[in-house]
C-alpha cells in the first residue's frame, strides 16, 4: 500500500441480539454505508446481525456509531484488518431468517453458550489430550488452514454439522473417549450457535475460541502459534495469516473455491476460468464464457470501473 493512499480498514463484526422487526432496521444501515461509501455484506435477522465491510476508517466508524444505536447492539465487539484494496465490489444489507445458518430453529445463544477462551489460552486448551478440537468450518475453508490435531467434519455447509455431530457423537466422547469439547471458526459467530447446539445435546464442557481464529491470528505471534495455513476469509483478499496479513490463496471464479499456490502451477488452471477443482465438471463451452466474463473484469479493472459479474460469492452465512 503507497503512504499516499488512504488505508482500506475491514471491520467483520456480528451480535446475537432481539430485532423485533429486522425490516425496519434496514433503510437507515443501508443508507448511512452507502452515504460513507461502505462496501460488503451486513445480514439483519430477528436474532441479529452479522457481516463485514470494508472502506476507510472513518467511514466505517460512522457505521459503527450507527450499528451500536441498534437494540442491544451497544457493545457489539468488531476484528478489524486492512486490505491493499477495496475487498467489496457492492454494499448490501439483507434480511435472513438466521444471521449464521444452522437450520435448527430451537437453537438460541442468547440463553447459553459454551465457555469463551481467550486467545492467549487456546493453545493450553487445545493441547490437552483430555480435550477434542472441532474445526466448525467447512470443508473448502478447512483446506486453506487449520488447528494442529483439529477434526475435520467435512461439511459442505454449516447446516450439515448437527447431523454429523448426533451421527459421531459415540466416537467423539464415548466411554473412554475425551472429556471436553473446543470448537473453533472464522470469527467466533458460528461457535455461539455449534457450542448452543453441544449444550442442548447434553455435552456439558463446551470452549470456544473467543474472536475466532481471526483474533487468534491477530492477538498470538507466529513463533507461538499452533495454527498451520492460512484462514479463508469472505472477500476478495481470499485467505490471511498471522498478523492478519494477506494470503497466497487465489479463489477460482468458476467454483468459488481458494486455490492453493502449488495449484496455481497445474495446467488445469486458468485465472478467471478453472482449477484443479473443477476442471472436470465443466465443459469447454462453460470455460468459453468464463474466459469471456474474466477479459471483461479485466477490462473494467483497467478503466477503473466495476464488472458485476466479479461479485465475490455470498457463503458467510453458512
Amino acid at each position: 500500500m503507497s503512504e499516499a493512499a488512504a488505508p482500506i480498514q475491514v471491520a467483520a463484526l456480528y451480535k446475537f441480539t432481539r430485532f423485533d422487526e429486522p425490516a425496519a432496521l434496514k433503510p437507515a444501515l443501508e443508507s448511512v454505508c452507502r452515504a460513507n461509501g461502505v462496501k460488503g455484506t451486513l445480514l439483519l435477522a430477528p436474532e441479529g446481525i452479522n457481516g463485514t465491510i470494508a472502506a476507510a476508517p472513518e467511514a466505517i466508524a460512522s457505521v459503527l456509531r450507527h450499528i451500536r444505536t441498534l437494540p442491544g447492539c451497544a457493545d457489539i465487539e468488531v476484528k478489524f484488518s486492512e486490505a491493499e484494496a477495496m475487498p467489496f465490489l457492492r454494499m448490501k444489507v439483507r434480511l435472513k431468517r438466521e444471521i449464521v445458518t444452522m437450520g435448527q430453529p430451537d437453537i438460541d445463544p442468547l440463553t447459553g453458550v459454551g465457555h469463551y477462551v481467550a486467545p492467549e489460552d487456546w493453545n493450553a486448551l487445545i493441547a490437552d489430550p483430555d480435550t477434542v478440537v472441532i474445526d466448525t468450518r467447512n470443508d473448502y475453508e478447512v483446506a486453506t488452514g487449520t488447528f494442529k490435531g483439529a477434526i475435520n467434519p467435512e461439511t459442505e455447509s454449516f447446516r450439515d454439522f448437527p447431523e454429523w455431530f448426533r451421527a459421531n457423537r459415540e466416537a467423539l466422547l464415548g466411554e473412554g473417549k475425551a472429556r471436553r469439547v473446543a470448537m473453533f471458526c472464522t470469527g467466533g459467530i458460528r461457535c455461539e450457535k455449534s457450542t448452543a447446539f453441544l449444550k442442548s445435546e447434553g455435552v456439558e464442557e463446551v470452549y470456544h475460541l473467543k474472536g475466532g481464529i481471526l483474533k487468534y491470528l491477530e492477538s498470538v505471534s507466529e513463533a507461538e502459534s499452533s495454527w498451520n495455513g492460512e484462514c479463508f476469509v469472505f472477500d476478495q483478499r481470499v485467505t490471511v495469516g498471522h498478523g492478519l496479513a494477506p494470503g497466497s490463496y487465489a479463489l477460482c471464479h468458476a467454483c468459488r473455491l481458494p486455490v492453493a499456490p502449488s495449484d496455481m502451477q497445474s495446467p488445469r488452471y486458468e485465472e478467471g476460468v478453472s482449477c484443479p477443482a473443477c476442471f472436470d465438471t465443466r465443459t469447454d463451452e462453460q470455460r468459453a464464457g468464463y474466459r469471456t466474463r474474466h477479459r471483461q473484469e479485466m477490462l473494467a479493472r483497467e478503466r477503473g470501473t466495476k464488472h458485476l459479474g466479479a461479485e465475490f460469492a455470498d457463503q458467510s452465512d453458512d
